[in-house]
């Protein structure tokens, strides 16, 4: 993967954001001390991304939600139940991609007992773009898969629209990032639709993700070969 033609802000998060490539799990560790914006005064903790090291697929949402935010993993509410769903039947095991946020805070107001959602603003995704570059130096995936309006501002690096970037893989030449992009609409925005259209609007959800597939089967032929190569040099010891 070409490496990221945007410079590195690193200095700027306190010292925190580590300078050279990490594992997931050091970076993890130093993002639950970042204090660049203020979210991470009412959230109960910073929710970073999971998967294995070296996915070829990433999936970037917006921010936490409330049962992200308690359980501290990504996509584990009501949005990440429906796109563990769209997933399967588009033929991708969760388990072999990446999947974290733009924002690593619950961002929310608080009505009487309910935390209501609220979407990041420009100094939240700011803030915490640096991160999401450390992990894509970190994971080196392949395709990034941008979804909802926050995540693909935060990896196209402006404002993008849905609509007229969807349906096609955005190749690396054209990111700052360096590497190819997909852009999508975030699951949770799958479950607002009225319930009349929300058939209509999966399958088009589904149908992105389906473009997908390419990046996936790419990675099951390496790792067979691998597979086959390390058995021959079993075989040979």
């Amino acid at each position: 993967m070409a490496s990221a033609r945007r410079p590195t802000t690193a200095r700027t998060i306190s010292g925190a954001v580590p300078g050279s490539v990490r594992s997931v799990n050091e970076l993890r560790e130093a993002a639950s001390a970042c204090r660049m914006c203020p979210l991470w005064r009412d959230a109960t903790q910073t929710v970073f991304g999971e998967g294995t090291q070296r996915s070829r697929i990433m999936l970037v949402g917006e921010q936490p939600g409330d049962q992200e935010d308690r359980e501290g993993r990504p996509f584990v509410g009501p949005a990440g139940r429906l796109l563990d769903k769209a997933l399967a039947e588009a033929g991708i095991d969760r388990s072999r991609v990446y999947v974290t946020n733009a924002v690593k805070h619950f961002k929310f107001l608080l009505r009487g007992k309910r935390r209501l959602h609220k979407t990041p603003g420009q100094l939240e995704i700011a803030a915490c773009h640096p991160w999401l570059e450390a992990e894509i130096r970190s994971i080196q995936p392949r395709l990034v898969v941008a979804m909802g309006g926050t995540a693909a501002r935060a990896v196209m690096g402006k404002v993008t629209a849905i609509e007229a970037n969807r349906g096609h893989v955005i190749a690396a030449a054209d990111v700052d990032l360096g590497t190819d992009v997909l852009i999508t609409v975030h699951p949770s925005y799958v479950l607002r639709v009225p319930s009349e259209d929300r058939a209509k609007v999966y399958r088009r959800f589904l149908a992105d993700l389906r473009l997908m597939q390419p990046y996936v089967a790419r990675t099951t032929v390496r790792s067979r070969r691998r597979a086959a190569s390390q058995a021959t040099s079993e075989r040979r010891a």
